[in-house]
């Protein structure tokens, strides 16, 4: 017969309900609940900090074993997460809000009877789009990209697709030469849905938005896009930025927030021109202190991340630096006064404050944001 500590290290099936969604997950009955929760994290994208775990009415101590909170084989457990802290995918309310606005915005076009774009257009609106070099497409429920656009070629400056349904972006793109402007915005674009080798021929695109579809990666061809200033790839599945972006040199805004990214790209530091960076909603533990080469950055916001510190580096050496957002991090503000540089940051965001006191523009009436959260993040 096995003795006590035999069982307890047993393996165990667990059952956890999260909303709709049910999962089946094995682990060791001498495991942590915290280590429960991290697995539940890969898969519900909700950070342990924002999960409760309730078993027979009871919330689970995150610090307390399997065994000792009687969690046994079969056990049948509810997940409930906190707003906002939903990680890279949405979590399922948000998705369910946007069926039923795509729901409304489907029934708006059924009611103005919005003509459908086929296959070819006419020829008075290409004429318009060779004159002006603008083509936009935006809201014409595409499915593909007429073949006539991509016979306008050099002539194109600007190009908007978004809010469309287009699932491949052809390779004709790159005889684009002179794009400086690109929206892929709202496509539902995967990581086949573009050839990114054809994006690598168009030297002046210098904005593009590729943000809300379902890329899960950025290729390294990325990384030739030396002309690029502003960069959108918000409201994806995005696990990795390649180290190749640091090629990017002219990039002066970037929004990455809404991905799965883990790891943040050390060669951001060499895009000197960055004034602004988003990672706002990601699941990084860790920032770069390769960022703190950015004379001119601005704005920071790593908002909703699991960031336990903060690189003085960063506050010492970006001597722009005036915004700073960390909530939703167990970063606390008390931690941050206690960062290397602290001092000399405080002094900027507070000369920024009182010049918006000055002119009276203070948008907010909660008052100076610390940046941070004045107690240990808990939505509970």
């Amino acid at each position: 017969m096995e003795d006590g500590a035999s069982k307890d290290k047993s393996e165990i099936s667990i059952s956890v309900k999260c909303g709709a969604q049910s999962y089946t997950i094995s682990m060791r009955s001498d495991a942590f609940v915290k280590d429960l929760m991290s697995r539940l994290q890969e898969l519900t994208n909700i950070l342990p900090r924002g999960q409760k775990l309730i078993f027979k009415g009871k919330v689970l101590d995150p610090e307390s074993t399997l065994a000792a909170a009687k969690v046994t084989n079969g056990a049948k457990l509810m997940l409930m997460a906190s707003e906002g802290v939903h990680q890279g995918g949405s979590s399922s309310s948000t998705k369910s809000a946007k069926s039923v606005l795509q729901s409304k915005f489907k029934s708006v076009l059924g009611s103005l009877n919005v003509p459908k774009i086929g296959k070819t257009i006419e020829k008075g609106r290409i004429g318009n789009w060779q004159a002006t070099g603008i083509v936009s497409l935006r809201e014409s429920r595409l499915q593909t990209v007429p073949k006539d656009v991509w016979a306008l070629g050099p002539s194109v400056r600007i190009l908007d697709l978004s809010l469309n349904k287009i699932k491949s972006i052809s390779p004709e793109i790159g005889s684009f030469t002179n794009l400086q402007r690109l929206r892929l915005s709202n496509n539902g674009l995967t990581d086949d849905s573009i050839l990114w080798q054809s994006l690598s021929s168009l030297k002046v695109l210098s904005y593009f938005a590729v943000d809300h579809n379902k890329l899960t990666s950025l290729p390294a061809e990325i990384g030739q896009l030396t002309s690029l200033k502003h960069f959108n790839a918000s409201h994806n599945q995005i696990q990795n930025v390649p180290e190749e972006i640091g090629n990017c040199t002219s990039l002066e805004k970037i929004d990455f927030s809404h991905n799965q990214i883990k790891v943040m790209a050390g060669s951001l530091g060499q895009c000197t021109h960055l004034s602004e960076v988003d990672f706002s909603a990601n699941f990084l533990t860790e920032i770069p202190s390769s960022l703190s080469k950015l004379q001119y950055l601005k704005v920071l916001n790593f908002d909703n991340n699991a960031l336990t510190s903060f690189p003085g580096e960063i506050l010492l050496g970006c001597l722009e630096l005036i915004t700073l957002s960390v909530h939703g991090n167990e970063i606390t503000v008390e931690k941050l006064r206690e960062t290397e540089g602290w001092p000399e940051f405080d002094k900027r965001r507070k000369s920024k404050y009182t010049k918006q006191l000055d002119f009276n523009v203070i948008g907010s009436s909660n008052g100076f944001d610390e940046g941070a959260d004045s107690e240990k993040f808990s939505h509970w």
